[in-house]
């Protein structure tokens, strides 16, 4: 694809950074081809049947009709009303996957970006995964608004999909327009703050669309809701309020104002009804990013600490173009034409190719060779980025996911990004003797694209071990090896990723003493361990006073304990939730060690872990089920045993709705078997929720296979 060249220096006020999300399904891409066609950035509608859409170029997107990477685009609208009207606006605009397992593709965008689109499908309400992308938006308080796609599909319900919004979201979600006609009737929209309706009559593209008189079965209906828009509008402002009580008109222009700020600040979710595939609705969305969606001006400050003092908060300047710069990388992405490209958000200054950066992080200095502007897996060279900007360097080698990259002299780190734990592995081995070299490369490159995906060796089979978020994520990963970096593997079973813990208190004794010719090796530690609360991670403590141990020997200890953690010692799966105190022990100043303490801080995890009644963890997944209710008795029956806690089922348009929490260790396999049962008119959809203790006799059997013998390396 052509690229042209895009207009640079934009005034802030006229950009926004935008990301599409949503539940698998729901119409993202397809809503992310529409804006692009009518922004002018394509002259052809993608099609996901097809593999001809612009944000999903990857083999395995086209294959699988998926979005697995989020693709970053940069296009142009100019709004036909409202307070930018015939202004030019420059949207930065990024697609992301619905898929669970690439959560962590999702998570990463919403960290850099100012608003969102979050897409329903009308006749579904909100899913599952419309929950999860809905608390990583808050978790970073990006505002946003909704879009209510697939009006025209049966069970498509504008009022209900709003209502499901409400009650399993908690969002103020409020109509902001109103659908005319439904199912195969939808053809239009109108706008309740202006009372104008808008049809799409007579063209395939639905570029052309028209201004009609409000249907007059409808009239009722949009003072109603119009009434309910300006009530919400008007409790987020004390003056309008006091007008709206007095029953005073309040003007339009006002009411968009207020609107905006209530949308900026997360008080209110403006819902548009549409149909991405039948070319409706989009226009009017576009209209409303630009009116009510945050530009880089609107966030004027975000904080930073100290690399120096982290309790001291630094403040920086939002679109500073003057600013000392500071970026965020959010994204590594290997390009099989340029190498590594690492995605940046830059907050404040300006990004110069050619020059050094400082990664914080890394406490080392970083040269930028090239910028580019992406336009999916086409870019464009820039010669240097603003503040509020997205952009891809080329040429730095070490900057990882959730670095900062700032001025030397004005050093600042912020907020990083946090990745759900892996919950699924499977075992890999190289073909070939070739293969084995190119497999560490493969590896390796993948694994700091993405940080889900984990690779470590087992100690015990010599095998190696890759983790992530599902069997999907795993599976594109391994035909990615195969395609781009020609390595050609066997791959194991997915295996549960189990974790240990422990459930009270215990002391233990590391004692590591070997005397042969000449120097001996002798280090000796005491250690308690107690159980953190679920989800703490690891923590390890010195209470060592009075030289009892060397200073030196403390880090050591901890290697020892972290090493011996990781490896596992009931099972062979790491251990979590653990906290681990070194309190007392004794040294020879002759003999000691690092080695010989680091092996001591092992044997004493061990020591106490032996007193401290281990148990495994499991992931617990979050179910959600859609089927014909004729079914609905055999799918919660099969369910139930699975181990299963049924939460809900509920109607849903013709459809049944089951949520459970079931553990992962049971699904194996579980697609094909509600397909089988239902005649293939059920779905499925999981995500990871939690971990929860195994029951006993099922770790007795786990303990039993896995053939792990605990032994510490000596």
């Amino acid at each position: 694809m052509a690229i042209q060249k895009t207009k640079r220096d934009f005034p802030l006020d006229r950009i926004r950074n935008i990301g599409i999300i949503a539940h698998i399904d729901a119409g993202k891409t397809t809503t992310t081809e529409r804006i692009l066609f009518y922004t002018g950035r394509t002259y052809k509608i993608g099609d996901i049947d097809e593999g001809t859409t612009t944000t999903d170029w990857m083999e395995q997107e086209k294959e699988r009709g998926i979005t697995i990477v989020s693709a970053a685009i940069t296009t142009f609208w100019t709004p036909k009303s409202g307070s930018f009207k015939d202004a030019e606006i420059r949207i930065n605009l990024i697609d992301t996957p619905g898929h669970v397992d690439f959560t962590a593709e999702v998570e990463r965008s919403l960290r850099v970006l100012d608003g969102g689109v979050i897409v329903l499908d009308s006749a579904s309400g909100v899913q599952s995964q419309t929950e999860t992308v809905w608390r990583q938006a808050n978790k970073y308080k990006v505002p946003l608004i909704a879009f209510a796609n697939k009006m025209d599909v049966v069970g498509a319900d504008f009022h209900g999909t709003i209502q499901s919004a409400r009650d399993r979201l908690g969002a103020n979600a409020v109509a902001y327009n109103l659908p005319i006609g439904k199912e195969n009737d939808f053809r239009g929209v109108i706008d309740l703050l202006t009372k104008k309706a808008f049809i799409w009559e007579g063209s395939e593209t639905g570029a052309d669309f028209k201004e009609a008189d409000i249907p007059a079965d409808m009239t009722s209906d949009v003072d109603k809701y119009r009434d309910k828009l300006v009530e919400e509008i008007s409790g987020t402002d004390d003056v309008l309020m006091e007008k709206y009580l007095g029953g005073e008109e309040i003007s339009v222009e006002d009411l968009k104002k207020a609107l905006r700020r209530a949308v900026i600040d997360n008080k209110i979710v403006p819902v548009l009804a549409g149909s991405s595939l039948r070319n409706k609705g989009v226009q009017p969305m576009l209209d409303s990013v630009v009116e009510y969606l945050p530009s880089p001006q609107d966030i004027t400050s975000i904080t930073g600490k100290n690399p120096s003092n982290p309790e001291e908060e630094i403040v920086i300047n939002n679109g500073d173009k003057e600013a000392p710069m500071a970026a965020l990388a959010f994204k590594i992405q290997v390009d099989p034409h340029v190498g590594k490209l690492t995605y940046i958000r830059v907050y404040a200054g300006t990004l110069k190719s050619g020059t050094y950066v400082y990664n914080v992080n890394k406490q080392i200095k970083e040269r930028v060779g090239r910028l580019l502007l992406m336009h999916a897996n086409d870019r464009e060279e820039i010669d240097e980025a603003y503040a509020g900007e997205i952009v891809a360097a080329v040429g730095l080698k070490d900057t990882i996911t959730g670095n900062t990259l700032c001025d030397e002299g004005n050093p600042v780190v912020l907020e990083s990004i946090s990745f759900p734990e892996p919950v699924i592995s499977l075992a890999i081995e190289p073909k070939t003797k070739s293969d084995q070299e190119k497999l560490g490369l493969a590896l390796g490159r993948l694994s700091e694209e993405d940080p889900t995906f984990r690779v470590k060796s087992d100690h015990e089979t010599g095998q190696t071990i890759i983790a992530g978020m599902g069997e999907l994520q795993l599976e594109v990963l391994v035909d990615r090896m195969k395609r781009e970096f020609k390595v050609e593997a066997n791959v194991g079973q997915p295996q549960v990723a189990y974790k240990e813990t422990i459930t009270k208190e215990a002391r233990g004794e590391g004692k590591y003493i070997r005397q042969t010719g000449g120097r001996g090796q002798y280090g000796h530690c005491l250690l308690k361990i107690e159980p953190l609360p679920r989800g703490q991670g690891r923590e390890f403590v010195s209470e060592i006073v009075g030289g009892a141990i060397p200073r030196e020997f403390i880090a050591p200890i901890e290697k020892g304990v972290i090493e011996k953690e990781d490896t596992g010692i009931l099972a062979g799966y790491p251990v979590t939730d653990i906290k681990v105190t070194v309190y007392d022990g004794s040294f020879h100043d002759v003999d000691s060690s690092e080695m010989a303490f680091k092996i001591a801080g092992s044997l004493g995890l061990s020591d106490a872990a032996a007193r401290a009644d281990m148990i495994l963890l499991e992931p617990i997944m979050k179910v959600e089920v859609t089927t014909p209710e004729e079914f609905l008795g055999d799918i919660i029956g099969d369910l139930s045993a699975k181990r299963a806690q049924i939460l809900s089922s509920e109607s849903r348009g013709n459809s049944k709705v089951v949520i459970a929490l079931v553990p992962l260790a049971e699904m194996h396999g579980y697609v094909t078997n509600i397909r089988s049962m239902s005649q293939g008119r059920a779905t499925s959809y999981m995500e990871a929720d939690h971990y929860e203790p195994v029951p006993s006799n099922i770790t007795a059997k786990i303990v039993e296979t896995s053939g792990f013998t605990g032994r510490v390396e000596r």
